[in-house]
């Protein structure tokens, strides 16, 4: 039986506990702070709120680089000489990650990079659920597996509401003029992942309570989710009540299983505290 390893970036802020217990090996991004550089979940989230609060400037956010992927294939051809390698990448058109690890596998066979189109916690997804088809099926043949890896990354769809316009107009998403307008009449942008990029699709007014409402009331028939799952997105700063209305909201809808993605340093320095989102799958 072959041996298969996964790989994805810090960036699907993948639970640690659930990367430890798939065996998915975590391959850092980064965050900086003028010249000092961190790894991505090296550092608490709310440093780079308090950065911000206090300077006026986000932290740069970077891919991984070749080196960083280099050591974790050495790790793992070290442990698993014979294991086959899958990375399933960060959105490719949005970070160098992607890039990176075909440069750090030059010279190596038995690994191969998909760009999952997508970041947090549908990268997670996607990551996750072939983790669990792995465990179920250890001897599923490789064209096999390659299909079922095809078919998520085609089906898997993510919207979220960014917690603070603030972030997107610090970050170079929102013009000076867009925030003003939006900030005057409360408007509330939807971005969707489409094709590995972030899209602002749809505006929402009112408060985070009354868009978060609209999102869970419109998105999941819009997408037509798979109702055995769906996880939400949760960024350091939401509301409690947000989270009781999703779950109950989820719930009323036929959800089967509901989970909590939280964000770490790179998701979190776009869209801010208090950020919201909806990830599944689309029906096949």
């Amino acid at each position: 039986m072959t041996t298969r390893i996964l790989v994805a970036e810090t960036g699907a802020d993948i639970p640690p506990e659930l990367a430890q217990q798939h065996g998915i090996a975590i391959v850092p991004m980064h965050v900086s702070f003028g010249n000092q550089t961190f790894d991505d979940g090296t550092i608490p989230v709310s440093r780079i709120f308090e950065h911000y609060r206090t300077t006026g400037e986000l932290p740069k956010t970077s891919g991984s680089m070749p080196e960083d992927f280099a050591k974790v294939f050495d790790a793992i051809e070290r442990e698993h000489p014979d294991a086959q390698i899958i990375h399933l990448a960060y959105s490719a058109v949005t970070t160098c990650s992607y890039e990176s690890a075909l440069t750090a596998a030059k010279g190596r066979s038995g690994i191969t990079s998909y760009d999952t189109k997508s970041v947090t916690a549908g990268q997670a997804l996607v990551v996750l659920s072939i983790a669990e088809l792995l465990e179920a099926q250890p001897d599923i043949s490789d064209a096999a597996l390659d299909e079922a890896i095809r078919n998520r990354i085609e089906r898997i769809r993510m919207a979220f509401l960014p917690g603070s316009l603030e972030f997107l107009r610090a970050g170079g998403r929102l013009s000076n003029a867009a925030y003003v307008g939006a900030h005057i009449l409360r408007i509330k942008p939807v971005v969707e992942i489409l094709d590995g990029k972030l899209v602002a699709t749809k505006k929402y007014r009112g408060s985070s309570m009354q868009a978060a409402k609209k999102l869970m009331a419109e998105y999941p028939q819009q997408e037509n989710l798979d109702r055995s799952r769906i996880v939400f997105i949760r960024a350091e700063g939401l509301s409690p009540d947000i989270e009781r209305m999703a779950e109950e909201e989820a719930r009323e809808q036929g959800f089967q299983s509901v989970s909590w993605i939280t964000t770490g340093n790179v998701i979190s320095s776009h869209g801010g505290p208090g950020a919201f989102g909806i990830v599944g799958f689309a029906k096949e």
